[in-house]
Formats: C-alpha cells, sequence, structure tokens
C-alpha cells in the first residue's frame, strides 16, 4: 500500500513539475509545429482481431483526426476529431463525434514539451493535474507514438501506435 501511495504522489509529483516546466517552455514551444509531428496515417492493435487507423490530417492551426476501429475485416466505428490551436488558451481544442452518434465532447490538449501532450476533457482545462481522466501522448520515435490513459491517476492502459504511411 505504501508502495502505491509512493508512486501515485511521484507521478503526480512529476506531473506537476511538467506542467510548470511547460509555463517556462511555452515561449520556445511552437504547438503547432508540435502536432505536425503526428500527421500522416497510424495504426493501433486494440486487442485479438481488433486494429484502429487513425489519419491525422492537417488543417489550418491544427489537424482532423479520422478513425476507423475495424474487427475482422469490418468496421465497426468511426469518429472524428477537429483539432485547433487556441493561442488564448495556449491549448489544443478538440470537438469528438462518432459517426451515427448523437453525442459530442470536448477535449484539450496541451504539448509539455517538444515530444510529450497532456490531453484531458475540456471541463478539466484550468486544473488538469485534478482531472478524473488524462491521456498522456508521447512521440518515442517518427513512426512510434505511446499514448498512456489514465483514470484517477490509475494507469489504465498503454497503447504503441506505429506509423504505417
Amino acid at each position: 500500500m505504501k508502495k502505491s501511495i509512493s508512486i501515485i504522489l511521484s507521478l503526480s509529483l512529476i506531473f506537476g513539475l511538467s506542467l510548470n516546466l511547460s509555463a517556462q517552455t511555452d515561449e520556445i514551444l511552437d504547438p503547432v509545429e508540435c502536432i505536425n509531428q503526428i500527421k500522416g496515417s497510424w495504426r493501433v492493435e486494440l486487442g485479438k482481431d481488433t486494429t484502429a487507423f487513425v489519419d491525422f490530417i492537417p488543417y489550418g492551426t491544427g489537424l482532423d483526426a479520422i478513425m476507423k476501429f475495424v474487427s475482422k475485416e469490418k468496421t465497426f466505428m468511426e469518429r472524428r476529431i477537429n483539432w485547433a490551436y487556441d493561442k488564448n488558451l495556449n491549448r489544443f481544442i478538440g470537438l469528438d463525434q462518432t459517426k451515427g452518434g448523437g453525442v459530442v465532447s470536448l477535449a484539450a490538449a496541451q504539448w509539455i514539451s517538444l515530444k510529450k501532450y497532456v490531453l484531458v476533457d475540456y471541463k478539466d482545462i484550468t486544473k488538469p493535474e485534478e482531472a478524473s481522466t488524462r491521456t498522456v501522448g508521447t512521440i518515442k520515435s517518427n513512426d512510434l507514438l505511446e499514448i498512456t490513459y489514465y483514470v484517477n491517476n490509475k494507469l489504465v492502459n498503454t497503447l504503441n501506435y506505429i506509423r504505417v504511411e
């Protein structure tokens, strides 16, 4: 139990320091340049016979993320997120919608270094460290994007997106 608490506190401290570091480096980071590193086509294995394909297409000061989820060679879901940079907030705001669905969501993402971003629900934009859900994306190489998902500051899953184009 003590070890778990120690790990959680360490992660919280690292996350807090990362946010502080981003505030100090915002002037030298070009967020649009950062997000353009992920443009192109990617593939991620989600489980047995299930794959997601994502195309990140530059658009204005952001990009469109167009996703297809495929199982046994049949598309079972499609999603689109339009990411746009808001210079007043110093974050990308994303409108997420599922094809055929009647619900949309908003998210906010901030690049905290040249190779790492943090994404939270829009409602948590002012206090991302307190967000109940958080996603951390890390560009490991030109062909590998690691995305880690947290719920209540607990690691839920890590997925590796492989560039296919």
